[in-house]
Parts: C-alpha cells; sequence; structure tokens
C-alpha cells in the first residue's frame, strides 16, 4: 500500500510532468552523541535489547520520521553517531528507546563545529531568553558571562520580573539548566532558539567539582548514604544496586572522594547485649575460694553466715542428682537468680 522508498522532502508525480516541489529547508544538527552497547558492570539486567544489531536497526529506523536526525556508522560495530537539533531532540529519543526496552550507553555531548569560507572555526550559537524575579539577575549575569554569553536586550516588566536576552554557544548551555534552577530557586524561565554560526568563542571553564565514587560493589543502604551526605550531594537512594567506581554524587571540592554507600550497621550480639553480658557472667558460679571471700565480708559487715546447703532448694537436696522435675527445675533457676543478685548488691 503505497510507493516505497520514500523519504521525506521527495515528490510523487506524473512521470510525464514531473513537477517536484521545493524542498522545505530543515536545520542541521547542533549536537552529536555516541551510542553503544552498553558494557557496564551491571548490562543485561534492565533492557531486552541489548545487541548493537538491535540499536542500529532502530537508529535507522527513527532517521526514516525524524528528518533532524542523522545517524552515522563509527570504527566499531558497537557505537553510531547520532546527530541531532539540541540537547532536548537527543533527550526524547534516550527516553523513548529506554522505555522500548532497549538497553545502551551514551557519551558526552558535542557541538558539531564546521569550516567557514576563510578556513575559520565556526560553532553553533543560541538565542537565550530568560525571565527571572529581579533579585536574580545579579547571578544570572555572572553564571553566563563564564560562559562566554553576550547580553542583547535587557528589561523590566510591570509585575517586577526581568526579561533577559543573550547569545550564547550552544556547549555553554550544557549543564546550565539546573545550576539556573538552583540560583533561582526554580523562579526563573528558560528557553533557547538556535541562531546560527559564529566563529569560535574560546574555551569555556568546565565544572570545578569532583566526583563521589563507590567504594565497593553492592547496595545502598540508609546507613551508608547518611555516613556519605556531609560529603556532597548524592544521586542515589537507598536499595540501588552500584559497581565499584560508580559515581553516585558531586563533591563540593574540585577532587573525587571515594565513599562506602554500602556500608551496614553491624548488629552484633556484644552491641545489643550491653550491661546485659556483664551481669550474666556475675551470675555465673564462682570458685569456692572467693565464695569464702564473700562469706568473711558478710560477717564483718553483720550479715548472718549463709551455709551453702542452706542456699539450695528443698528438692534439690533431696532429690537424686540429675533427676529433678522439669517445673522444680524453672523454679530453682529463678530462685539461683534471686541469690545471684542479693550477692552482688550486699557484697
Amino acid at each position: 500500500t503505497g510507493i516505497a522508498d520514500l523519504n521525506i522532502g521527495e515528490t510523487a508525480c506524473d512521470p510525464e510532468h514531473v513537477e517536484p516541489l521545493p524542498f522545505v529547508h530543515i536545520d542541521e544538527p547542533t549536537i552529536s552523541m555516541i551510542f553503544m552497547v552498553n558494557n557496564s558492570p551491571f548490562a543485561g539486567r534492565e533492557g531486552k535489547y541489548v545487541t548493537s544489531r538491535n540499536i542500529r536497526d532502530r537508529l535507522f529506523k527513527e532517521i526514516e520520521t525524524n528528518v533532524s536526525m542523522r545517524v552515522e556508522e563509527t570504527d566499531t560495530t558497537d557505537a553510531f553517531k547520532v546527530s541531532g537539533r539540541g540537547e532536548l531532540s537527543l533527550s526524547i529519543l534516550i527516553e523513548t528507546m529506554r522505555r522500548q526496552g532497549f538497553e545502551f550507553a551514551v557519551s558526552r555531548p558535542q557541538v558539531i563545529l564546521k569550516t567557514g569560507p576563510n578556513g575559520e572555526t565556526l560553532e553553533p550559537m543560541e538565542l537565550l531568553v530568560i525571565e527571572v524575579p529581579e533579585q536574580y539577575v545579579g547571578v544570572i549575569m555572572e553564571r553566563l558571562g563564564s560562559r562566554k554569553a553576550e547580553i542583547v536586550n535587557m528589561g523590566t516588566r510591570d509585575t517586577g520580573v526581568s526579561h533577559l536576552e543573550f547569545r550564547i554557544p550552544s556547549r555553554g548551555l550544557m549543564g546550565y539548566r539546573q545550576q539556573f534552577l538552583t540560583d533561582t530557586n526554580g523562579n526563573g524561565i528558560m528557553n533557547s532558539l538556535f541562531d546560527g554560526y559564529e566563529p569560535y568563542k574560546g574555551e569555556i571553564p568546565q565544572r570545578v567539582q569532583g566526583s563521589l565514587v563507590v567504594h565497593e560493589t553492592g547496595e545502598t543502604c540508609a546507613y551508608g548514604l547518611w555516613g556519605a551526605q556531609d560529603r556532597g550531594a548524592l544521586f542515589v537512594g537507598p536499595g540501588v544496586p552500584v559497581y565499584e567506581g560508580m559515581i553516585v554524587g558531586q563533591s563540593p571540592r574540585d577532587e573525587d572522594i571515594v565513599v562506602n554507600v554500602c556500608k551496614k550497621k553491624h548488629q552484633h550480639p556484644c552491641l545489643r547485649l550491653g550491661r546485659g553480658a556483664a551481669a550474666r557472667a556475675a551470675d555465673r558460679p564462682q570458685p569456692r575460694a572467693v565464695a569464702g571471700v564473700h562469706q568473711r565480708r558478710r560477717a564483718r559487715r553483720g550479715h548472718p553466715r549463709i551455709h551453702p546447703s542452706a542456699q539450695a532448694h528443698p528438692l534439690q537436696r533431696a532429690a537424686p542428682q540429675g533427676r529433678i522435675p522439669q517445673k522444680a527445675k524453672i523454679v530453682l533457676f529463678s530462685r539461683n537468680i534471686c541469690y545471684s543478685l542479693l550477692r552482688r548488691f550486699m557484697v
């Protein structure tokens, strides 16, 4: 049903009257990422389609309907270069494939550079529009200034909200959205639009914070996370499988910190018994020499002397050894505890 191998932008017409329609201009991709087979220690646990053949078929099927995407094969069969218009388009593709059961890994996004007519390097630029309360304008100007942004327009509305427009390189916006929400306490609105190519603006400072790296393979627990939360901002919660070397948080320092988020609180019997263990140790039968010392101490303090035969229960004195009834054993046990407590507090 229909014509095979007909792509977007092509015109189907009568062979005797070939009059193709003018092709609609489509913006070229500005950012690229590498989609590769997942090679982490937890590979194959979550997805249904994990092989390079499955990923390749899905990516080439995407470009049949998504005209803004470009897919290129690399030197290896396990990786593919995917280009799109901005981070949003690539994020939508990644999330769609994840929900469809694909498991894969992606690289850090990179901007697509061009060469100008005079041999200069050109990079994509974007028009950034921001609306924030007036008290946050200073911190926004400071943050974007370090990212090579140039202000184009600035104004204040009747409601007290400031309207800012910048021209900024596309690579300067990478990773800024979360920082923007933090600086404005969630009160700001930010939108960007592709605005052509300009000469390369120079190096942009990268993040200066380090990472929180997992110490051992295992599963995170609340006790380990509680001890690591003072080291920085955590990305995971309790009950999450992690492997050695995995990044689970952001450190405020400029170096990586190794944390043990799998550490558990050991429930050793000595930790739970406490004073009860010492009490039971004092209740143990003491040697005859020690018992004699206790008797002499009691005599010096004016307490009556207790004969060893009087300390025994009548059933214990009357019954043969090893033939005491079960109920009598319980009585003897409780009486022995009472005598031991009396000895402890009266001596």
